[in-house]
Formats: structure tokens, sequence, C-alpha cells
């Protein structure tokens, strides 16, 4: 009405333009825009869809942030170049961190000697001969219940050296052996290390293949790579597909540093084998030499690789070069070469599946190769060591170049180069299959992921032993740690935001019973908080009500909780916030950043190497909301409850048990057995089988469960709302986990702090025994 009524009034003030008739038209819009504005706010002028504009100012600040990372990578360093071992005993802490990253955290199993691997076919384990060397097929024990599997390449006089030889995942120990095809003769470097004279072990490792089904009992097959499944399972539990390689290549150079007659032992990779020989080769200070094929660059642009490359804050303290100190003093060899490349994960199709998580492979840049061994090099003169760069054509050259070759030799101390090429061996093996071969290995390191996830409740308690749960005062007093090492180990925490609270608003809604408010709050350059506040119309003067922060689930929008667009948004959200704000609570619904699907993952992925989270984002943001929320003259800031649904479930948990402004969270349609929900592959339901590969928090499983998260709520009030036909999980599941949170609170005495409410339904709010919660816990008479 207004609004027309200013339209008119421009009209009547149309014709030729006076200046009085200028100021008179400004002075009226200035008035008529600062009607539309909050009191006491900027009125906000963005025009666009706020969420898009959050996210790409969110992008813009990560890119940002992830160019300035190696320049501020020193300060997590102390290098001490007076000597080789100061040097090694100076950066021994960053070496533990780097391993505790990749989760190289399991005891090996110790081993005297590999076991053949025969057959009828080959008794004795011999499969081929070739020039001065004969090849068996071996494995060796790495973990409790995992085996590693490849080939030994035995010369037939005293090895001149002894060394790891890692393919590409796509490629069989046999291809890069020769026994098999799919590599030019030229780069099967395993091949031409042992007709050279060199002990060679190939390990085999995972592979770009397509999972398909898992379980025979959950029919429903993923694209996932094998790399990408056991990435995800291991990620939660504190581990990763990375760090379970690196302890097979560990495990072999261990064996091979104990023979006689003693030679040196160097490892060389390529692709994921040449990153699998550099992190090696990065925390094994007994791996004499390393060849680093097709792999070396700036990491920078890790969050475009695929998602089993991504390593929970890494670039904060290693970035290639940083990896390439921990390799000093020792000689390191670079070969610019075409690396494996590939657009994508295997296709989506009924064979396949889906939820196979978008990520690239593509052959470093010899300028980016170049750019990042100059980092590095400093390092290496200092201490006197040998760093080289093997480019050929262009750093576009099959991997193992008979240059290459001969830097390696001479580093482990050869003294001759590599060899001619010789004829290539014949398998002798009948029937091999090395597809089901890698299956094996996929499969072990599969069962003992879920050994860890079953275990991981054993892990959370002893983790937690250091919280007193005696009183609510000794709760409070002990579990200040806990509350920061979730924020700051698990989710990510942001800097303090940069920027002045300055809220902007403009009125979008008008109702009889409430008046709602856009909200734009900054935080950063680029990043700002958004969200809509509904105000009640009958607040009296110097009257403070209770606010409930409503939170929408993925995908959605403030304006769902209000007024939803279709039906299918209105069974969901049951006008939730709107409901609460006919009620008289004051109702602030945030704009969560879980928008535009891949958009808002790749967001994550940015943020990962970098220790950060969407989660970060979302606790900032929240965080500068409470800020403003409290200073508005009709809210109590001493009454703030959160309720939210699925995502805004998964929000209920972790963001109000660290900011203690919320004085009460509800958690809709989320609340689970987490650990198994996330990593279980026994059920249908597990994230194992989605696209939802943003979802995982590292080492989360032996740290916090829901029941673990939501303990952090005490004293404060907690409630779960949960419908029995809610596809997220079971009800089984659910109350399992509940459970003990209405222990937890019974025995801290404060049992009335608590409840849960099933309801026929699936996932949806009820909006029946969490209104009363929150009139309860809030002190809102109902209405």
């Amino acid at each position: 009405m207004r609004s027309m009524q200013f339209r008119d009034r421009l009209r009547w003030y149309s014709g030729p333009m006076s200046p009085i008739r200028l100021i008179v038209i400004l002075l009226f819009a200035r008035v008529s825009l600062l009607a539309q504005s909050l009191p006491g706010t900027q009125p906000l002028t963005l025009d666009g869809d706020l969420a898009a504009r959050m996210l790409e100012g969110m992008d813009r600040f990560l890119s940002r942030e992830l160019t300035a990372s190696a320049s501020r990578r020193d300060s997590r360093w102390t290098r001490e170049f007076s000597s080789a071992e100061a040097y090694e005993k100076s950066v021994a802490p960053n070496r533990e961190r780097f391993r505790r990253i990749i989760g190289l955290v399991d005891r090996r199993v110790e081993f005297e000697t590999p076991g053949l691997e025969a057959d009828v076919s080959h008794p004795d384990g011999l499969v081929a001969t070739g020039a001065g060397y004969r090849v068996f097929a071996i494995r060796w024990p790495v973990l409790e219940g995992i085996e590693a599997e490849g080939l030994l390449l035995e010369p037939s006089e005293p090895p001149v050296a002894r060394i790891v030889a890692l393919p590409d995942a796509d490629w069989p120990p046999e291809a890069l052996a020769g026994l098999a095809p799919g590599v030019p003769a030229a780069a099967q470097f395993a091949r031409r290390l042992a007709e050279s004279g060199c002990q060679v072990l190939v390990p085999v490792l995972l592979s770009r293949r397509p999972t398909g089904i898992i379980n025979p009992a959950i029919p429903h097959p993923t694209n996932q790579t094998h790399r990408e499944f056991v990435y995800r399972m291991a990620f939660e539990a504190g581990r990763h597909v990375i760090g379970y390689e690196v302890q097979k290549v560990l495990a072999a150079v261990d064996w091979l540093s104990r023979l006689q007659p003693a030679r040196p032992v160097g490892t060389m990779g390529y692709g994921e084998g040449g990153l699998l020989a550099f992190y090696s080769a990065a925390v094994a200070p007994q791996i004499a030499a390393t060849v680093v094929s097709g792999y070396f660059r700036s990491r920078e642009g890790l969050w475009r690789e695929p998602v089993y490359r991504n390593v929970w804050g890494l670039l904060t303290e290693f970035g290639d070069a940083e990896l390439a100190g921990l390799v000093a003093p020792r000689a390191l060899i670079i070969e610019a070469s075409r690396g494996p490349e590939s657009l994508g994960p295997p296709p989506a199709n009924r064979e396949n599946g889906a939820g196979a998580a978008p990520g690239v492979l593509l052959t470093p840049l010899l300028s980016e190769v170049r750019s990042e061994i100059e980092r590095a090099r400093p390092v290496f003169e200092k201490l006197g060591a040998n760093l080289s760069l093997v480019a050929g054509s262009e750093g576009r050259d099959d991997p193992g170049s008979e240059e290459t070759l001969n830097v390696f030799l001479r580093a482990l101390g050869s003294p001759s180069g590599v060899k001619p090429l010789g004829d290539a061996p014949r398998d002798r093996r009948e029937g091999f299959d090395a597809a089901r071969q890698e299956r094996r290995q996929f499969e072990q390191l599969v069962e003992f992921t879920q050994a860890l996830v079953r275990r991981s409740e054993i892990a959370r308690k002893e983790f937690w032993s250091k919280a007193d749960a005696s009183s609510v005062e000794r709760w409070q007093q002990t579990t200040g740690v806990y509350r920061q090492y979730l924020w700051e180990e698990v989710l990510g925490k942001l800097p303090l935001p940069s920027e002045p609270l300055a809220a902007k608003t403009r009125r979008v809604y008008d109702r009889p019973r409430w008046t709602g408010y856009e909200v734009v709050l900054p935080l950063w350059p680029d990043v700002f908080a958004t969200g809509i506040l509904l105000v009640p119309r009958d607040l009296k003067p110097g009257e403070r009500r209770p606010v409930v922060v409503t939170q929408h689930g993925r995908a959605g929008r403030p304006q769902d909780l209000i007024e939803p667009s279709t039906p299918r948004l209105e069974n969901v959200y049951k006008r939730f916030a709107a409901q609460l704000a006919d009620r008289g609570f004051i109702v602030y619904a945030p704009q969560n950043p879980y928008i535009f699907e891949e958009q808002y993952r790749f967001i994550q992925r940015k943020a990962n190497p970098q220790k950060w989270s969407l989660f970060s984002f979302i606790l900032s943001q929240h965080q500068r909301a409470l800020e403003w929320l409290a200073q508005l003259p009709f809210v109590d800031p001493a009454r703030i409850g959160f309720y939210g649904l699925s995502y805004g479930g998964k929000t209920a948990v972790r963001v109000p048990p660290l900011l203690e402004r919320y004085r009460l969270s509800i958690c809709s349609g989320d609340f689970n057995e987490y650990a198994g929900k996330m990593a279980g592959t026994d059920r249908s339901e597990s994230f194992m089988f989605t696209n939802e590969h943003e979802t995982y928090e590292f080492n989360l499983a032996n740290t916090f469960n829901y029941s673990d998260m939501a303990n952090l709520m005490a004293p404060r009030p907690f409630m779960v709302e949960r419908g029995h036909s809610d596809g997220v999980g079971l009800d089984e599941w659910v109350a399992y986990e509940y459970a003990k949170v209405r222990r937890f609170y019974a025995l801290l005495r404060i049992a009335d702090r608590t409840e849960i409410e099933f309801f026929a339904g699936g996932h949806e709010i009820h909006a029946a025994g969490t209104f009363r919660f929150l009139e309860q816990h809030l002190g809102w008479p109902s209405r």
C-alpha cells in the first residue's frame, strides 16, 4: 500500500525537474526507505538472490585465503640448519602432525619376510623371469587384518639398491613390471630398475574403478571409486586411504631396510603412486632417495582434485614444497611428466550407481612444478641436499625417463646407470585376475575401517575420560577443552570478524501479527550472514521477549519456514517460523550456506585443506547474529532458543553447544547414532551411498557422537523431534543415541530439561511437543 502511494507521488512530481522538486523527491525517498528498515539499522539495498551472493562471497574469501596460505606456513615451522641431525629434530613436530592428518596412527604388524602368493600354476610363487631378475607374487602384513600384495622383482646378483616402485592407481603392478599391457615399455620403471640390478617391490594400490554394490543386502550400487569409498569411512574414523597405503609402503621399506647386504632404500611413484612415494619419504627418514613423477605441484587447487586427496588442514602447514622439506636432506627427484588425467569419476548409470564426488586430474603445468620447486629449494641448499627436476619435453613425456632413472640410481649410490631395455617377461600364471586381487585389497580396508567404526564408542569413552560429570558445576568446568576441540579440531574455527557489526534490513513481510525484515550482517569482506527477522506487532514499550532461531534444512531458505512456495515445503516445514511468531515469539530464520548443491560442496572442499568447513562459517554467522539479536531493545538475550530441521538439525547439535547465548536447542529430523550413519556399510540410510561427500568430518567418530555434542548443551535444555517414518535413520538408532542423553541429564539431576518426541510422520517439523518445550524453557506463555 505504502509503495503504491510512493509511486503515485513520484508521478505527481514528474515533469520538468527543478532543484526544489529534486530535493523534495530525494527527501521523500529517504524517509520512505528508512520506514522500510528496522529502527536502529541501515537500509538494505543489496539486490538479487542473497543466498547466492552469500556463497559467492564465501568462495572469494576462501580463494583469497588459499592464495595467502603459502606465505603463512612458515609460522608453523622452526627449522634448525646447523646440522642434518638438528634439522631432523627441529621438523619432528611437523612430521608428527603430518602423520596424524593423513591417518598414519595405527601400529603395524611386525613380520620377518613376505609370504609367497603361490598357486597350482606357480607353487614357488615365481611368476616370471626377466633379463637378470625373477618376479615373485608376494604379500606382507601391514595392519591387523590387512595385507599388502604385489610383485617382488629379485635380481640375480646382490642388489645395487632396494626400491618400492609405486604405479598410478589404475595401473596394476603387472603393467609396471611388463607382465601386462597398458604401460609403454619405456615407462615400466619397475622393470627398468630391476634390469639395472635393483631389488624392486611393487604394491597393489586401490584403483579408480567404480565400487558398485558393496553389501548384497543393500542393492544400491555407487559409482564412487574404490579410493573414494574407503576415503569417506576412513576420514570419519581419523584415518585416510592415503595413510593406509603409506602404511603398506612403510611396511615394505622396513623389511627392505633389514635385508643383507644392506643397501639404500628408495621410493619411486607415478600419479597416485607419486603422491604415496612422496608422502612416505616425508614421514620415513630411512628412505634415502625418492622420485615423484606426474604429481608434484602447488596444492592451492587441491579442492578441484578427486575428494580422496582431501586432507583436513593440509595447507595450513604443508604444500608440496613444505613436504619436500620433510624429505630433505635426503635426495628428492621431481619428474615433470604427463600425469594421469580424468575429468571426473566413473559415469553414473544403472550398473555403477551414483553418488561419487566430482573431481578432476590434470597434468601439472611445468611452470607450476618449477614454481613449487623454487619454494622448496632454499631448504635443500641450506642443508647441502639434492633437489632435482627432470622436465623432458615441457613436462609431457611418459614417466620413468632414462634421465630420471639415472639421477635416481646415482642418488642411491649405484655405480652404473640404467641399462638398455631388455626383453619383456611373460606371466606364467593362468587366469590371473588383477581386478580380483585389487578388490581383495579394497575389501580388507573396508572391513578394517568398519571395525574402527564399530569400536568408536570405546574410543570416545577414552577421549571423554577427563570430563567430570559429578555435578553441573564440574561438568561446566571440565568440558571447555572439549568445546574448544570440537570447534577448532573437528569443525574448524575462523578468525574473529573484521567488519563492524552494522546490520542492514528491509521489510519483506507485513502481516497482521508480525512484521518481517530481511537482514544482512557483515563479517569479513565479501562474507556476511543473512536471514529474516519476524517481530510481533503487539510488543509493549520496554518489553523484552524470547527469540527462537528457526533453521531450514538442505537446499532450504528462510522463506520456506514462513510462507512456503510449494505444498511439499508446506508439509515439511509447517510454516513453523510463522507459527511461532503468531504465538508471540520473536523469530529469526537464518540462511545457512548448504544451498545450490555442488556449489556449497565446493565451498567445503576449498575450506577443508585450510582446516575449515561449512560449519566454520555457520558458527561465525550464528555468533554474529546472536551478538546482534542481544542488542535489540525488544529481545531478552537470556532467552534465545534454537530449532532446526534436517541440516538445521545437524546445526542444532553443532552450534548451540558451542555458542552459550543459545538457551536451548531442538534437533529435528537429524539426531542419529552418527558414526554408523556416516560411515557404516550395513545401513541403506548411510551417507556412504549418497552424494553428500561434504558431510564427513575428520575423526568425528572417535571424538563426538550426537549424544556427546548434545551433552555439551547441559545444563541448558535439549530436545529431539523424530518422525517414525523419517528415512534419515531408524527409531532404534535415534532412541539408542538419545538414551545416553537422557541418562546423562538424569545423572546431573536435570532430567526435566531434556526430552524426545516421536510422532507419526516423516522428515518434517511436527510443531507440537517442541512448541511446548520452547514455551516452557523460554518462559513464554502458551497462546
